[in-house]
């Protein structure tokens, strides 16, 4: 249920993500598809339940035809897939639970936009006055290790410290509950890529409704250290890019901007806004000359925005480049180094890739982005409660040898891994 409603409150963002793929994807209308297999599972439904066998058997025609091509990068087995749904199906009840385990078929595609929208049904309530929040902490898994990217509130009050080793959480040994709650979280939820669902489960996956808790054990040097955390507060877990950034930071919009104690200059980009060319101008003139510059896109969610004018603010002043050209008031041409993880999506991939494979920036993290750009299509189902969203093609085409970013991600010139003594 927390899926759907997670779900539906990111298709308004992820819709129109920029930079998209200007090809039409194939395939005929969907009203008029005939779904093979779909008559031999509507006799042997129950009485009642052919609209739920229905829109099942249509989803798992239609998915394969019109993003089939995305399985092998993906590791989809549909043959698989169809089984477990055509099984599942046989057991739903009611709208509500249709449209759950529709949701659940959805996250099969691994595609992080992928999700139900324009639901006719009305889900309950389950939060009873309660608000979905967090610990106050974010973690970091490497290998088998898993360590605490951040603590802050509650979390730090009570002495636990980023760059601490996590020993179990909620009575399991750390990497074991992440590795259960990525598993939980890709039943629910699509994920593009291995590294954006784990990602994700070291920040979403600690949320719960408010006042729930849970116990809390980390490595103190030798010492062992155990606390109950409890969940409280707002929206934090969702992740926000640097562990440390520099002191003194202003803000405009969601970005942020200061110089490093060295002089660099430096910009966090939170998302990519339609008016981030703009942005740039204001930032970049407050930074003055600077020797280099850091553009940090950590945990940058995406957006829509026109990417040669953000290109041109890297440029001088009507200085051609490829296929840009300089712009903006203020622009930099100085060297530029560029931060990813796997927080960075969507249109923040393109930006990132864009001042990659063209030459302006050289690109550092401690994995590719998130894998998660593409262009979407939305497929109304036949029985009228739900339009499933998906991706269609993959955003940058000419990007990792033509398979383009959606999932795979793009790739930094440079791995440097967290290092937790830092």
């Amino acid at each position: 249920m927390i899926a759907i409603f997670f779900t539906c409150a990111c298709m308004a963002i992820a819709a129109g993500n920029g930079y998209a793929d200007t090809r039409e994807a194939t395939g005929d209308n969907p009203a008029s598809a005939q779904t093979p297999g779909a008559s031999e599972a509507l006799a042997e439904s129950p009485s009642g339940a052919g609209v739920y066998v229905r829109d099942v058997e249509f989803l798992l025609a239609e998915l394969p035809r019109r993003a089939g091509h995305f399985f092998e990068t993906k590791g989809i087995d549909w043959e698989r897939v169809s089984a477990e749904f055509r099984e599942q199906v046989k057991s739903v009840k009611s709208d509500t639970d249709h449209v759950k385990l529709c949701q659940r078929l959805l996250a099969r595609l691994r595609d992080g936009h992928a999700g139900l929208m324009n639901l006719a049904v009305k889900l309950p309530d389950e939060s009873q006055g309660r608000r979905w929040t967090g610990p106050h902490l974010h973690l970091l898994a490497r290998g088998e290790q898993v360590y605490v990217r951040d603590a802050f509130g509650n979390a730090s009050r009570q002495g636990v410290r980023a760059g601490a080793e996590v020993a179990r959480i909620a009575g399991l040994p750390a990497r074991q509950w992440l590795d259960q709650c990525v598993r939980r979280m890709r039943d629910e939820n699509g994920y593009s890529t291995d590294h954006q669902a784990l990602y994700a489960a070291c920040h979403w996956g600690l949320g719960d409704w408010s006042g729930t808790s849970f116990e809390f054990e980390w490595r103190d040097g030798t010492e062992l250290k155990q606390v109950t955390l409890i969940r409280s507060g707002g929206a934090n877990v969702a992740p926000w890019g640097p562990i440390f950034p520099p002191p003194g930071l202003q803000r405009l919009g969601r970005q942020s901007y200061g110089k490093t104690p060295a002089g660099f200059g430096y910009i966090h980009l939170r998302d990519v806004p339609g008016e981030l060319p703009e942005q740039l101008d204001t930032m970049l003139a407050a930074l003055g000359k600077v020797p280099g510059l850091i553009l940090d896109m950590r945990a940058n969610g995406g957006g829509g925005t026109d990417h040669p004018a953000v290109f041109g603010r890297f440029l001088r002043p009507d200085e051609p480049w490829r296929q840009y050209r300089g712009a903006g008031k203020n622009p930099f041409a100085g060297p530029l180094v560029l931060i990813v993880d796997a927080g960075t999506r969507s249109a923040g991939e393109t930006v990132s890739a864009m001042l990659k494979e063209d030459g302006r920036a050289y690109l550092i993290g401690d994995s590719p982005t998130a894998g998660t750009s593409s262009r979407k299509e939305d497929l109304p189902a036949p029985s009228g409660l739900f339009t499933a969203r998906f991706s269609v093609a993959s955003n940058m085409r000419r990007v990792n040898g033509g398979r383009g970013i959606e999932g795979i991600g793009v790739p930094p010139h440079e791995l440097v891994p967290y290092e937790p003594a830092e």
